[in-house]
């Protein structure tokens, strides 16, 4: 009998040193496990700053000096001879270049008839636009230019094409306006007056 309680006693024993080296490994092993969840970290990050661009339109009646001309004070036209006294068969003409300003965004134009005043001449005159390649408006060089409004159109008619214009003043636009009392205008439009104010709209692009 002794020999089996010592047998027992030394089983105990071992049993004991068994679950308490199980129970030291299960907490090695959660603390392993602890560590484990914990990692580096980096990261990149971008940014960006975004402005608005401005559009911006000038004119010069003279193909050199160019301002703003809003509604309200518009360009006055330096028409030729004898545009203060027109008979049957005169034509008048005159330049109107367009840029944008520096700085501003490319863009486009659009010629477009803003108002007609007086005291009834402007039902008789015909007019015509186009595009040259010089600041020289004239007989001569309106003939070779390419047309924005057709010939003999009433003073109402507005473009028919559009006109591109560079960023930052790159490149002019150089309208040369041909206005014409036709020959048949008969004897009630002497002393009348016209006052004729045209838009240029400019679109950016």
């Amino acid at each position: 009998m002794p020999g089996t309680r010592r047998s027992m006693r030394e089983g105990k024993r071992l049993r004991s040193r068994r679950i308490r080296a199980v129970l030291a490994g299960g907490l090695v092993f959660g603390v392993g496990a602890t560590m484990t969840l914990a990692a580096w970290n980096d990261s990149e990050n971008g940014s960006a700053t975004f402005t608005a661009g401005r559009f911006d339109i000038v004119g010069a009646v003279d193909g050199a000096t160019f301002s703003s001309h809003p509604v309200g004070t518009p360009a006055a036209l330096s028409f030729s001879a004898p545009f203060g006294a027109m008979v049957p068969g005169s034509t008048v003409y005159a330049l109107f270049s367009v840029k944008t300003a520096n700085p501003s965004v490319a863009g486009s134009l659009q010629l477009s008839t803003a108002s007609t005043a007086g005291t009834g001449l402007g039902t008789y005159l015909r007019f015509g636009v186009r595009t040259i390649a010089g600041t020289a408006c004239n007989a001569t060089t309106y003939p070779a230019g390419v047309s924005v409004v057709p010939d003999n159109s009433t003073l109402a008619t507005a473009g028919t094409t559009s006109q591109a214009v560079a960023a930052n003043g790159g490149s002019t636009v150089n309208y040369c306006f041909a206005v014409s009392l036709p020959a048949a205008t008969d004897n009630t439009a002497q002393g009348l007056t016209a006052i004729q104010t045209w838009q240029i709209l400019g679109t950016a692009s």
